[in-house]
């Protein structure tokens, strides 16, 4: 079940906060790596009387999903996949955007086994998904514990709508493993080479990361699993 995007309540965000192993700020925390450091309270706090509180719309809504290893199950089938992906919660606003983020842990801090994606509103975390099925993905591997920050500027660049071919972009997904993270920039229409070369190289840029990385189809992933070969290169 999809969140809607309605003011959440307060159960609301105590469900996301428990499913995406979230993790209260205590006052003497160090501040986690790719956090925004500074008046955390100055988005909630109270507006000086007579100016109503002010928002800032996203040009799409964004839904956060949670995939747990303690959810899936012992041992998976491939038809299976995604099965235990849930939706924890769905922005419209700058404000919302980092009253949920800093509020989750970051990968880092996310056990082995997690997947935790952001995806445009109604396009759900899956090669099946109608949007998702012609497309496929750019993937940035980092060392464990090192993706934190990169996680945050590729979802920046996603809802701030810095990607010269934004409407080909899906989502993204942060892989925890035991020896890396990897994280995976999903587009709709995977034979548009043009296009899917563009927002790769601009996402490096955005990451400012040097290495060479590949762009994988989906239907090749699901055909040939980790034999699928880069269509793509940038």
């Amino acid at each position: 079940m999809v969140v809607e995007n309605a003011p959440k309540t307060s159960a609301s965000e105590d469900q996301a906060k428990t499913e995406a192993n979230t993790k209260p700020k205590e006052d003497d925390d160090e501040p986690e790596e790719g956090e925004i450091v500074g008046d955390q309270d100055s988005a909630s706090s109270k507006p000086s009387k007579g100016i109503a509180p002010q928002s800032h719309a996203l040009e799409h809504s964004w839904t956060f999903w949670f995939d747990s290893p303690a959810a899936k199950p012992a041992k998976s089938k491939q038809e299976d996949w995604g099965s235990s992906i849930r939706p924890i919660y769905t922005f419209t606003t700058v404000e919302e955007f980092w009253s949920i983020y800093n509020n989750v842990r970051h990968p880092s801090k996310l056990i082995v086994g997690t997947d935790f994606h952001c995806f445009k509103y109604k396009i759900e975390p899956k090669w099946e998904d109608p949007v998702c099925a012609n497309g496929g993905n750019w993937t940035v591997p980092y060392p464990r514990g090192k993706s934190d920050t990169f996680w945050l500027y590729t979802l920046l660049a996603m809802i701030g709508e810095q990607f010269d071919h934004g409407d080909e972009i899906c989502g993204a997904v942060v892989n925890v493993r035991k020896s890396q993270e990897k994280i995976a920039l999903w587009t709709k229409n995977a034979t548009n080479e043009a296009a899917q070369v563009s927002i790769g190289k601009q996402w490096k840029g955005f990451l400012d990361y040097n290495e060479t990385i590949g762009f994988i189809f989906h239907e090749d992933a699901m055909r040939l699993g980790r034999g699928a070969k880069n269509k793509y290169i940038a």
